[in-house]
């Protein structure tokens, strides 16, 4: 084998190695979506986007309300409600939260309702389904204007 022989074999077989090298990572873009290989997507297709937050916070605050009246909370609806929690919550405000727990008729002379649980349980469906919502108030200043506005509906 001649000097001209084995320099041929030797970019044949690097010339290989980088095609390979270059379609493994070709694949791999793909694969992570950074690039849209044609025909493997439609542009009439449905996105689906989840949003999964987690707030938690404490406060030391007294729930119990001196007042007797009764709650407005007969005339929201739970989609208001749900809104209403939804933003007060975001809102970064325990006070507002609170406020809004009372007009929901959450909050009672004697403490918490029973009703709450089941109806935080019932919030985490409901964001699911609202998102666009959930989103319209993602900013502890979009939250409370939200409230603000709404608050004595």
């Amino acid at each position: 084998m001649n000097r001209n022989a084995k320099i041929a074999i030797g970019c044949g077989g690097a010339g290989c190695l980088g095609l390979i090298l270059i379609v493994i990572i070709f694949a791999v873009l793909v694969v992570t979506g950074v690039i849209r290989a044609p025909g493997l997507y439609s542009y009439n297709s449905n996105s689906n986007y989840n949003y999964n937050r987690n707030s938690n916070f404490n406060s030391n605050t007294n729930l119990n309300s001196n007042s007797n009246s009764s709650s407005s909370s007969s005339t929201m609806s739970d989609d208001d409600k749900h809104k209403l929690l939804q933003a007060a919550g975001r809102a970064n405000d325990s006070e507002l939260l609170q406020k809004a727990l009372r007009k929901m008729g959450f909050v009672t002379g004697t403490g918490v309702s029973d009703d709450y649980a089941q109806f935080l349980k019932d919030h985490a469906a409901w964001g699911l389904r609202n998102t666009e919502f959930v989103r319209s108030v993602n900013t502890p200043a979009a939250a409370r204007a939200y409230v603000n506005e709404h608050i004595n509906d």
